[in-house]
């Protein structure tokens, strides 16, 4: 693409962001049909516990309900991950966290099945409950899930990438921690939701709020056991994801299974207790690193340890532990690298991905300790980190490849706008400052399932009056990825953003995409939209060269015309141009893809952590401490990103932002605990987090 950008790199409206603004946009849980019904899920009130009976004849027999299920109607396995499929749409066997859903009622209103749920009488057979990592290490004979091989123990990796006691003979010094990292969730403003209706043909159609309608839509069908085909997943405007909603859910599958059974359009709207047992949010890792430098602070050997609170269920958990271990090398030159993880099942919300899904815990310990062994060998925390950062264009120890990093030129730069260096001895009392960096995905390497297409499709049509609509299965979850799509289109056809369509996460109108997870979307969905629009371009372009009697290679896209470079006169306008190019080339429709490089290692679980682009980041945070009260008021922060090129700037400062606020909240705020079996604050009012009112 070339340099002199017409749209790309600067600031414009998002796609959005007037309907947000004004309250026009359409949500799932603001979505009504005639004669709508309302669905309600009763959740169990015990930790762990065998159900030994539902008695519902008193729920069936009240005025206003139209209709009840149980766990045994529907007992198909479902789950985000192939090799950890544990979950069902109602428990029937037992339930494994409070909050599990056993039996859902549907009524004419919501107070109506809300009151109906009061008259389940269910009986349970009370189970031990496992509410700590250390409690599921125990020995038992009623494990949560009967399919692990060993107790509670949901997935136990050990790697080893060189020779680690080698490299640890080869340090001047060791340095041994444990480190704790508490589970948080995702607090997005919108509420989980589903909408499911049919038509007279048999067709489901479902509304929800979903970052990965494509999943969704593979688990309806293996679950219902109706053709794909004949199922149809909508994701409107969603209030927020950042993980917590990138797999399929109990609720959605209760309220299209409910549908197609009742001929009739139901719908479900999680009260925000429910959302924090249904969270899927942060694991909480307990962690022990021990890491050896050489006396000019170069790394010779790390071996991390972890045990991973997984919660009831697998949810992404398997991927979960693999990431918590496999990226601390993106950062660091690590010669010999062990990594033995475990993630355990608990009585607890089952806990998932959340921004930046497994990094945040090791690399929480990871730059604790390297700040520590700064300070044993009175070296500066810079410095130390200089020494060992990632080269440009290398491979780690666990083969992971590097491309492009200038994690270095971050590190510069926030160093020489806080004054870090210069402040970090020489602060008050009270006063205090830190550094810290990091570096994630552009994109998982690999899709969910084993397959060998697109990870992501992006159609783009042309009518004859020059109107473009782009289709994306992608879901905006409030990261602006509508917008990207547009000013990409826009910019490869010489129009503004605002000339631009976007039609999204529709699975009966988009291709393909595998969701908004893993900061994929703009790198893979974007690459597919390039894709797409350049070859639209090729046909116009022909085209028009052949109408103004001009090469090929000297016609241009630009501000609604396309033209000769050479000749301003010989012009067209873009409707056109787009007319000129149909009668010579047919439909104005294309479709771009992209996948990956294939870039797994030669190891069993080497899929997850890979990417085709890694970003970085380096901040530097400046706090004041009051020792009596113990507040602390975060004074500045400076952050430097490494992201490529920016495609919309105020996209980009938006992530940056955001980003900030919610690292800010895990390390000073939030913390999702349990009082006994109960979540200890499952409410906005109790739950403390950042808001937009900070500053």
């Amino acid at each position: 693409m070339k340099e002199n950008f017409q749209v790309i790199g600067k600031s414009h409206p998002r796609v959005e962001g007037m309907s947000k603004a004004t309250g026009t946009a359409q949500y799932t849980a603001d979505i009504s049909f005639p004669n709508m019904l309302f669905c309600k899920l009763l959740r169990s009130p015990h930790a762990h516990a065998r159900i030994i009976s539902i008695d519902s004849r008193a729920v069936q027999a009240h005025p206003g309900v139209v209709d009840i299920m149980t766990g045994t109607e529907l007992t198909k396995s479902f789950g985000v991950l192939p090799v950890s499929k544990d979950e069902h749409a109602l428990a029937y066997d037992k339930v494994r966290y409070v909050g599990d859903p056993l039996a859902a009622v549907v009524a004419v209103d919501e107070a109506t099945a809300e009151a109906a749920l009061a008259l389940f009488k269910v009986e349970y057979e009370i189970l031990p409950s496992f509410m700590s990592v250390e409690e599921a290490l125990q020995p038992t004979e009623d494990p949560i899930h009967t399919y692990t091989r060993r107790g509670n123990i949901s997935k136990e990796v050990n790697l080893e990438f060189g020779d680690v006691e080698s490299g640890f003979a080869q340090a001047d010094h060791i340095r041994e921690d444990l480190f704790y990292y508490g589970a948080s969730t995702h607090m997005a403003m919108e509420e989980h939701a589903t909408i499911a209706t049919t038509d007279d043909q048999g067709y489901l159609t479902v509304y929800s709020s979903t970052q990965t309608p494509h999943y969704l839509h593979k688990a309806m069908a293996d679950v219902l056991g109706k053709p794909a085909a004949h199922i149809r997943i909508i994701a409107p405007t969603l209030g927020g994801g950042f993980g917590g909603k990138s797999e399929p859910f109990s609720h959605e599958l209760v309220v299209a299974y409910l549908a197609c059974k009742t001929g009739r359009t139901i719908k479900y709207v999680a009260t925000r207790e429910e959302v924090f047992y249904i969270h899927r949010g942060r694991h909480a890792v307990l962690m022990r690193l021990k890491t050896g430098v050489r006396k000019d602070g170069t790394i010779t050997a790390m071996q991390y340890t972890n045990f991973v609170d997984g919660g009831g269920h697998a949810s992404f958990g398997v991927a979960t532990l693999f990431y918590t271990g496999i990226m601390a090398t993106t950062t660091y030159k690590i010669p010999h690298y062990k990594f033995d993880g475990v993630r355990m099942f608990t009585n607890k919300p089952p806990a998932g991905p959340k921004r930046g899904h497994g990094t945040p815990q090791p690399r929480f310990a990871l730059e604790l300790q390297l700040d520590k062994i700064a300070e044993e060998l009175g070296m500066s925390p810079i410095d130390l980190r200089m020494v060992n950062i990632v080269s440009p264009n290398s491979i780690t120890a666990n083969h992971l490849r590097i491309t492009s990093c200038a994690i270095a030129e971050c590190i510069r730069r926030v160093d020489s706008a806080s004054g870090f260096s210069e402040k970090r001895s020489s602060l008050p009392p009270g006063k205090g400052i830190g550094f810290a960096m990091s570096s994630y995905l552009c994109g998982a390497g690999l899709p969910l399932y084993h397959n060998p297409l697109d990870h992501s499709q992006v159609m783009v049509r042309i009518d004859r009056s020059g109107g473009v609509t782009v289709y994306t299965g992608s879901t905006d979850i409030g990261q602006g990825s509508r917008s990207i799509h547009a000013l990409l289109v826009a910019e490869i056809l010489g129009l503004q953003q605002e000339d631009i369509f976007t039609i999204s996460a529709d699975t009966a109108l988009t291709p393909v995409d595998l969701g908004s997870y893993s900061s994929r979307v703009t790198f893979m969905s974007g690459n597919a939209a390039i894709k797409a629009a350049r070859e639209l371009r090729g046909f116009i372009a022909e085209a028009v060269a052949k109408k103004l009697e001009t090469p090929l290679k000297d016609i241009i896209f630009h501000n609604g015309q396309v033209m000769d470079r050479n000749n301003p006169g010989k012009t067209v306008t873009f409707p056109e141009a787009c007319t000129l190019a149909e009668d010579h080339a047919g439909p104005l429709v294309t479709v771009g893809g992209y996948k990956p490089p294939e870039l797994a290692g030669p190891f069993k679980g080497s899929g997850v952590g890979i990417s085709p682009a890694y970003s970085y980041s380096a901040a530097v945070i400046q706090v004041d401490c009051d020792a009596e009260t113990g507040l602390v008021t975060v004074e500045k922060v400076w952050i430097a990103h490494d992201i490529g090129r920016v495609l919309s700037l105020e996209n980009a400062l938006g992530q940056i932002h955001g980003s900030v606020y919610m690292g800010l909240g895990e390390a000073l705020m939030e913390e999702q605990v349990t009082r006994g079996i109960l979540l200890k604050a499952p409410s906005v009012l109790d739950y403390k987090t950042p808001t937009s009112s900070c500053n």
